[in-house]
């Protein structure tokens, strides 16, 4: 039977988990809204149990969480629906007591911190978010850890900066990676020569799996950082030196984004969280290495390199399917 359950499994993080749980030979259970893309994502594996759930309906929580030991929480929401971060968490907390579990861990943001002084942020950095989506990702927080306070579960939270890698379409460098790889201009968010820092998405899924099997992870917050500070422009750069291709850019700054926003709801979204572009915050991982041992972490330069094969794979096994006809 599975022993760990990765709600919200049908993303990036997810899969890398997923992945991580398949080279140990651990089964799992995958658990998400949608039926057809579990199958999509992990039909073909003999260790996946997938199960589909309501987090609005009690017992359809509780099923799915039923005979688990440890969830690793990964839903998300409509960037315009954050108000919906804590309720969720709440049903979900609620079903998974229910059920019996033992552990949860949230895979966090740093959205809760809002504004740094620019050093290397540790675990016990306050969290003082100035924006709603920060406020809401603390509250989510809150409930998690209020529950471990008070004995009903263990719970702990590991927190992320942005993240990329192959097949990652919500990476802030995708675009550029597709542009290089296919044409076209990369729409990019700005600055994009500030110092910033990414995190390796199959790097994630090996760390999750430690910290689960970690008697000391429970009732803390825990950072993953990246592999270092580069910055966008940078990556770019590299993107082009790997591929030969120059890449045409058009960089949305926050006022770009409030006037794009008047016509996109995700664009009018991100105003508010621009302030992570200008200025960078950068991540102190020390504490979780301490905990689990040295994290591997891939270079940029082989991330990058990762990234570009899987749209090259993507885009071979596009052309191999046939057709239709124009008859």
């Amino acid at each position: 039977m599975s022993k760990i359950a990765l709600f919200g499994a049908a993303g990036a993080i997810g899969n890398s988990i997923a992945a991580a749980l398949r080279a140990a030979g651990q089964r799992y259970r995958v658990v998400g809204r949608d039926a057809a893309s579990l199958r999509r994502d992990y039909g073909d594996d003999a260790l996946a149990e997938i199960v589909t759930w309501n987090p609005d309906r009690p017992a359809s929580v509780q099923a799915a969480a039923s005979g688990i030991e440890t969830l690793v929480y990964l839903v998300g929401v409509n960037y315009w629906q954050f108000e919906l971060h804590p309720e969720l968490m709440r049903k979900t907390l609620e079903g998974a007591i229910a059920a019996g579990v033992k552990n949860v861990i949230l895979i966090g943001t740093v959205y809760p911190y809002g504004r740094t002084d620019g050093k290397p942020v540790r675990e016990d950095q306050p969290r003082r978010p100035h924006t709603f989506k920060g406020r809401m990702r603390m509250e989510q927080e809150d409930i998690l850890m209020a529950a471990h306070r008070e004995g009903r579960i263990n719970a702990t939270v590991l927190r992320l900066p942005d993240f990329y890698g192959p097949g990652v379409a919500a990476s802030l460098l995708h675009g550029a990676a597709v542009a290089a790889r296919e044409g076209g201009t990369a729409n990019m968010l700005g600055p994009i020569d500030a110092a910033h820092e990414f995190v390796f998405v199959p790097d994630v899924g090996p760390v999750v799996v430690k910290l689960a099997a970690a008697p000391g992870a429970w009732g803390k917050f825990w950072h993953l950082a990246g592999v270092g500070v580069t910055t966008q422009r940078a990556m770019v750069t590299e993107i082009e030196r790997q591929t030969g291709a120059p890449v045409k850019l058009r960089v949305a700054g926050k006022t770009m984004l409030r006037v794009l926003g008047l016509f996109n709801r995700i664009m009018r979204e991100m105003v508010e969280m621009n302030y992570l572009l200008t200025e960078p915050l950068r991540m102190d991982d020390s504490a979780l290495q301490g905990l689990i041992g040295p994290v591997r972490k891939t270079s940029y330069q082989e991330g990058v390199r990762q990234m570009l094969a899987a749209l090259q794979r993507t885009s071979t096994l596009a052309a191999s399917v046939p057709q239709p006809s124009s008859r």
